[in-house]
């Protein structure tokens, strides 16, 4: 009776466990990612949704297009995260590509074990969460992604600024593979 009790709460026990991705399964899901693009909805600090269409094509580019009434547009390129304010007359914000969490998940290679930048490696109950921030400014916040298995698939993130502002970005069904122009990440005709 005993042996039936051990192997029941060792069997029990098991898919708890085994629930939670190690970081070199998500590192495998994100450099077999080449493109991808589907859509996402935005729920920013304020409690107000926006929503648009992600682009990703690794390594090193993604684009999110807000849908109207947003008129924003991120763009990662050329080792830099801009931000376009179609509305304004204004150059994009830039910020440099690796003082983001974003160089994660686009870099060539990429390996969390070794980054430097995750903190944190957690489950849920539904999901792997992986926290990143800059190791020499962590003042300005960090980003927790949260990562599904069967099949592995990045599913959302929240970005926590050093302001204690919260956007959470959750991602729809991404379309894997295919062709991604190099054009729409050309963030030339914006000043940028």
């Amino acid at each position: 009776m005993r042996l039936i009790a051990l192997f029941l709460a060792l069997v029990m026990a098991g898919p708890v466990a085994a629930d939670k991705l190690p970081l070199s399964e998500i590192s495998k899901y994100l450099n077999q990612l080449k493109t991808a693009q589907g859509e996402f909805t935005q729920i920013n600090d304020d409690g107000t949704i926006s929503t648009g269409e992600i682009l990703i094509k690794r390594p090193g580019k993604m684009r999110f297009e807000y849908n109207p009434p947003d008129e924003a547009l991120v763009i990662a390129a050329n080792q830099a995260v801009y931000i376009v304010d179609k509305k304004s007359n204004q150059p994009p914000e830039t910020y440099p590509l690796r003082r983001t969490p974003l160089s994660i998940i686009l870099a060539r290679n990429v390996d969390l074990g070794q980054a430097s930048m995750v903190t944190g490696h957690s489950f849920d109950g539904t999901a792997t969460v992986v926290t990143a921030q800059d190791p020499e400014r962590p003042e300005i916040g960090n980003i927790q992604m949260m990562f599904t298995a069967n099949p592995v698939e990045l599913r959302q993130w929240v970005i926590n600024d050093g302001n204690g502002i919260s956007t959470t970005v959750v991602l729809g069904a991404l379309k894997s593979g295919g062709r991604i122009a190099n054009s729409k990440f050309d963030i030339s005709q914006f000043g940028g």
